[in-house]
């Protein structure tokens, strides 16, 4: 009878146990998250990872705390995800730059960026915007070429840094409008747009997260998103590749949510899952349409194939236009 009736409670436990889920879904996450940013504050990557980080924070009763490591074309905050315990309590708020362009750029990484790092999931998409010191003379791309023509030296630009996609856009124009422009490096957005803003520089191809406020604001004139298609945020304003000659011009700027490889895939879809569903909040999504970012999602292995093919088609610009690391 005792044997019995330990034989059901051992089957008893054994469906529990069964029904229950992974340990490390059910107990993530037990204490703050830190999520790093390869970028100083102001600029869009951090924006965006603090908008998140405190929809994520309320989701799940513990705080996020954002940590700005920028610099070496922002691979400095992704290799120290990379290296972190994969217990998706380090995660990183990715980005174009250090997770699809520097691994082009960079001969020696400190980290392989297809192998150390997972895709989690994609937070937005938003087109760069050409903007320019609005005594800068020029309303729109052909006037602009003009102006830089009419130069002998042409005209400065700002960027992020070497490799970044303000870095790229830029040259991307130069090249196929046959002009002078002398590249200006900043180790972020923020300092590049007050630099901008004071008449430091001429132009700049930022995000649109970075520079958004002052567009509105009259402080800054903007001539033209990056992307193949009009900016949902901004639909007045062309994109480049309407203008003559400027047909496959198309670069996009994109933000996602990596964890180190080897993190439980239990975590892994629950960080992918309310994210998602953080994503889909009216609240967020309306701050994110006032920044013209199109919130993203998805699952992680549509994201990985999207990080997949940015790699590859970053890799190709970098060799034709020989951008180089600085």
């Amino acid at each position: 009878m005792k044997a019995a009736s330990a034989l059901v409670s051992l089957l008893a436990g054994l469906a529990l146990l069964a029904a229950s889920p992974p340990a490390g879904a059910q107990a993530y996450p037990s204490k703050p998250v830190k999520m790093l940013v390869g970028f100083p504050p102001g600029g869009g990557t951090d924006i965006l990872a603090r908008l998140l980080a405190r929809k994520l924070s309320e989701t799940w009763g513990q705080t996020i705390v954002v940590e700005n490591r920028p610099g070496a074309s922002a691979t400095i905050a992704s290799d120290m995800v990379a290296k972190s315990a994969a217990d998706g309590y380090t995660i990183s708020m990715g980005q174009l730059t250090p997770n699809a362009i520097a691994p082009a750029l960079i001969a020696r990484m400190p980290y392989d960026a297809k192998r150390d790092l997972v895709p989690v999931v994609l937070v937005g998409t938003s087109p760069n915007v050409l903007v320019t010191r609005p005594d800068l003379g020029a309303a729109n791309v052909a006037e602009l070429i003009a102006l830089v023509k009419s130069r002998p030296r042409g005209l400065t630009y700002a960027s992020s840094g070497s490799g970044s996609l303000q870095h790229i856009a830029a040259e991307l124009f130069r090249v196929t409008a046959g002009v002078e422009l002398v590249h200006v490096p900043y180790k972020g957005s923020g300092q590049a747009v007050v630099d901008l803003l004071s008449g430091q520089v001429d132009m700049n191809f930022d995000s649109i997260p970075a520079v958004i406020q002052h567009v509105k604001a009259g402080k800054l004139r903007p001539i033209a998103v990056t992307a193949a298609r009009r900016a949902s945020g901004l639909p007045e304003l062309p994109a480049i590749a309407e203008s003559p000659g400027f047909a496959d011009y198309d670069l996009t700027t994109w933000w996602g949510l990596f964890t180190p490889a080897g993190t439980p895939e239990a975590i892994v879809a629950k960080i992918n899952r309310d994210t998602g569903a953080a994503l889909r909040d009216p609240e967020l999504r309306a701050r994110f349409a006032d920044l013209s970012v199109e919130p993203g999602g998805g699952t992680p292995q549509e994201f990985g194939a999207y990080v997949a093919r940015e790699m590859v088609k970053y890799e190709q610009l970098v060799k034709t236009l020989n951008i180089k690391a600085e």
